[in-house]
């Protein structure tokens, strides 16, 4: 009877797309990687069709957005506290349920595919319980499932569960919009993937180019293109004469450049991984003004270096920039942040930070602002930078800086804003919406040094 049960025993046989996607959710979720690295890299590795890395990407980049919703429902048909199951079970249930719930996959090839995987990955018994929970969830659709979460009376907590984020980061947005339904917008916003956008760098490509190429011009940002193809499938990519950066991003280099203009010497005091520090050289160079960009990450200066062209470069930490004895008349700061202006492009980065990030980064973005400060000349413009619209990494922090330097004044930036871009001014200071602007939430308040016999 053994030697029977052992004949009729099968090996798992997990697909390898779902194999793949599940190895980077553990290095994302148990290891802090990062999945715009991993899965990338992963993807060019392997001899994939081209719809089985859509599959892949779908299946990742939407398990790691909505997995806390997957939580809350896998909760409800565990006979174990979901806190206290297997981190590997965990993972291959988000997998799963993603599959059931966001995705074109049959119910029964949702499960049988990813208990296949199961077995493979966390072991027969383990599998048997990965088994259970599914059938359990694909009982139920997807709306049955969240009927009890309408009926939830806090509108934070139902929101966190139906759109899948820390009840921090709503309560952050509430903070700023004060409009329960203007967050819900932005949440749902954060839950589309984000298609990628190209900038072309002045005096190394054209718009032009692109767009014989069948691009399309962006909406705010005069570097900006939308391009249904793989960017790395085009020449001035793979050159490095033009690069791919969300709209937001090349918004604040670009109304930054058109603030600075006149200015003779322009810094990028955290100028990692090179996005704003590219345009920013590249429209430098073209107007015969001097760019230097300094990074603290020696990995990261090396891309950097990569794509500002003959501009210089310092590999150090902002806070001791005054160690090179120089000044210029226009520095940005783009400063370390939470991030949570950027979620759809980095999705795990909800599950990664904790309000409690806020006091270190706080402290790190004023050290960087008095540095930057400290080698401004007289005259010139500083430019505070977050890709987060937290009030603590915003509005507050630009009190703080006023109140800490009585030479600085608040620059307006609604006359510098390109036509059509509305919604995007708070106290002087630019700061995009994703639900609004189709860009990353990023801020930007500028200052002005003033002389001080002025004051």
């Amino acid at each position: 009877m053994v030697e029977a049960r052992r004949n009729t025993f099968k090996s798992p046989k997990p697909d390898r797309v779902r194999l793949l996607v599940y190895d980077i959710l553990q290095e994302v979720n148990r290891s802090d990687g990062y999945s715009n690295l991993l899965l990338p890299q992963a993807l060019a590795d392997a001899d994939f069709e081209q719809r089985d890395k859509g599959f892949a990407t779908e299946l990742l980049y939407g398990t790691l957005r909505m997995q806390g919703r997957h939580d809350y429902i896998a909760a409800q048909v565990s006979d174990r506290s979901w806190s206290e199951v297997d981190p590997g079970i965990v993972d291959v249930v988000r997998l799963g349920a993603h599959q059931l719930f966001e995705m074109r996959v049959p119910s029964h090839a949702a499960v049988s595919a990813t208990v296949e995987l199961a077995r493979k990955v966390i072991g027969e018994s383990k599998a048997s319980f990965v088994n259970a929970l599914l059938r359990k969830m694909s009982a139920q659709t997807l709306d049955q499932w969240l009927e009890p979460v309408n009926e939830i009376k806090d509108p934070v907590t139902r929101l966190a569960i139906m759109y899948s984020h820390p009840e921090w980061i709503v309560s952050a947005y509430y903070d700023l919009l004060r409009d329960y339904a203007e967050v819900e917008k932005l949440l749902s916003a954060n839950n589309s993937p984000a298609s990628p956008t190209l900038v072309w760098w002045p005096g190394r490509s054209t718009q032009e180019e692109f767009i014989s190429l069948g691009a399309v011009s962006t909406a705010f940002s005069p570097y900006g293109l939308k391009y249904e193809g793989t960017p790395a499938s085009l020449e001035a990519i793979r050159h490095r004469r033009a690069g791919v950066q969300d709209e937001g991003s090349q918004l604040v280099a670009s109304i930054f450049a058109s603030i600075v203009a006149e200015e003779k010497s322009w810094l990028d005091l955290c100028a990692g991984p090179g996005g704003k520090a590219a345009l920013l050289a590249s429209i430098a160079k073209v107007n015969g003004r001097d760019f230097t960009a300094n990074e603290i990450s020696k990995p990261r200066s090396e891309l950097v270096k990569q794509v500002i062209g003959t501009a210089r470069l310092w590999v150090g930490d902002g806070r001791d920039i005054a160690s090179h004895n120089e000044r210029f008349g226009a520095i940005l700061a783009d400063v370390p942040c939470t991030g949570l202006g950027a979620l759809r492009r980095r999705p795990e980065v909800r599950w990664r930070r904790q309000v409690s990030d806020l006091r270190a980064l706080t402290q790190l973005q004023r050290e960087l602002s008095d540095a930057a400060i400290s080698i401004l000349e007289v005259g010139g413009y500083f430019g505070y930078a977050t890709c987060s619209p937290h009030l603590a990494e915003t509005s507050i922090q630009v009190k703080d800086i006023l109140n800490s330097h009585p030479e600085l004044e608040l620059v307006d930036l609604t006359e510098y804003l390109p036509a059509g871009l509305h919604g995007a001014i708070r106290d002087g200071a630019l700061s995009l919406w994703t639900h609004r602007h189709e860009t990353d939430a990023m801020y930007m308040a500028v200052f002005r040094k003033k002389d001080p016999l002025s004051l």
